[in-house]
């Protein structure tokens, strides 16, 4: 008799590849708002402070959306229903 495997409160491949592509979405939004943030504010020669707001935007952004996600995978992880367990109604 083969072994079953344990059940995993892990998230399908989809949707860890869905909040990976979500960060990377909210980096990019981060990057381009502190991009233009700073450039709307800056005169002259701006390209190191373009470059530290862009990043700190960045990182903020992508951040922020990885927090969301994981608390999601997570929560999907929960709400999968357990084999052997009963649905209560």
């Amino acid at each position: 008799m083969a072994e079953q495997p344990n059940p995993s409160a892990l998230p399908p491949v989809r949707a860890r590849a869905v909040a990976f592509l979500a960060i990377l979405v909210g980096g990019v939004c981060g990057l381009l708002i502190g991009l233009s943030l700073v450039s709307m504010q800056c005169e002259g020669n701006c390209a190191t402070a373009e470059g530290a707001g862009a990043l700190t935007g960045a990182v903020l952004g992508a951040g922020g959306v990885a927090v969301v996600a994981v608390l999601v995978l997570r929560a999907m992880g929960e709400w999968q229903a357990r084999p052997g367990s009963e649905h209560r109604r």
